[in-house]
């Protein structure tokens, strides 16, 4: 059974699962724990072990995730308005 995710649901399943204990670490704790999991990714990317990658890809965007959270961003809506509005900057990230 395939369940269709979307980005807000995943980012408000990880407030409901993690928020509380998250605030209470606070962002720049928080911060740490996120780049440790991209430094994991990156040693996933030099490996060859692809699920391994596929854990540590979903490790960081749950991380990215709980940083949102705790600083009430709503990524859905800062992806929108980034990349897919009328404004949006051409060309770059």
């Amino acid at each position: 059974m395939t369940r269709e995710l979307t980005i807000q649901a995943f980012q408000k399943y990880i407030s409901d699962r993690y928020e509380k204990v998250d605030r209470e670490r606070g962002s720049a704790k928080t911060f740490l724990w996120f780049i440790e999991e991209v430094g994991e990714l990156a040693t996933a990317m030099n490996g060859r072990d692809r699920d391994n990658l596929h854990e540590e890809f979903a490790d960081v965007f749950a991380w990215l995730c709980t940083l949102a959270n705790i600083n009430d961003i709503d990524l859905t809506e800062a992806v929108r308005k980034k990349y897919l509005s009328e404004d949006a900057a051409k060309g770059h990230k």
